[in-house]
């Protein structure tokens, strides 16, 4: 690529090293009004917009979260400790998933850990999935650092002009379907659960068709 190969790598590693996630110790242990949820999650997740005034959580977010029964409602309009690791489990989750799927994986860890069950909480579940972050993250560098530099071989007859292009292109590609992939594999083993469990299927279909109309 044209572009100076060393900088743009170094570039999206710099931004691979900059994502981090919300400690559990950094969220309030007093409830909050929807406000300063709001606050907080847009505080907290700042790094990970976008464009700058991208918002990252809206009170219409939340309502509609609670509407379509991912989150709990609230408590005297008061947010606990786990509405928050709920939410931002829907953030990262919204990304790449349906409201009904991210519905299917939330709402059995919700219903079971929501309040604190036999020593084990939402907390502590937030914690151990987390807590693979930083191990992922340096896998994740290694694999994109293996797409660029096999993207940037490729085209090599194109001409110059039109290489650089064409090689960035490759690399967004391999990125895509990177993504792609992994959507389709969180999707087949969502549906396969649901077909072990018919009663499931048929209530989602139902809820499916009213969220429609």
């Amino acid at each position: 690529m044209r572009i100076d190969e060393k900088d743009l790598l170094n570039s999206i590693l710099e931004s691979l090293n900059r994502i981090d996630y919300i400690k559990p110790e950094d969220i309030p242990n007093i409830d909050l009004y929807m406000d300063q949820v709001t606050t907080f999650m847009n505080e907290q997740l700042a790094a990970t917009k976008r464009y700058p005034d991208d918002k990252i959580l809206t009170k219409t977010m939340i309502n509609n979260y609670t509407k379509n029964n991912l989150l709990p409602p609230p408590d005297k309009k008061k947010y606990s400790k786990e509405h928050l690791l709920t939410l931002i489990f829907i953030y990262y989750f919204k990304g790449i998933l349906s409201i009904s799927d991210i519905q299917y994986l939330l709402n059995p860890i919700t219903y079971r850990y929501f309040s604190e069950n036999d020593g084990l909480d939402l907390t502590a579940i937030y914690k151990e999935v987390f807590g693979l972050e930083k191990d992922e993250a340096g896998m994740l560098a290694k694999d994109i650092t293996r797409k660029f530099n096999t993207s940037s071989h490729t085209f090599p007859d194109a001409p110059p002009e039109e290489r650089e292009n064409l090689q960035l292109f490759s690399f967004l590609c391999m990125l895509s379907f990177d993504v792609y992939v992994k959507r389709m594999l969180i999707e087949k083993i969502i549906d396969a659960k649901l077909a072990k469990h018919p009663e499931e299927k048929t209530k989602r279909t139902k809820e499916n068709r009213k969220k429609q109309m």
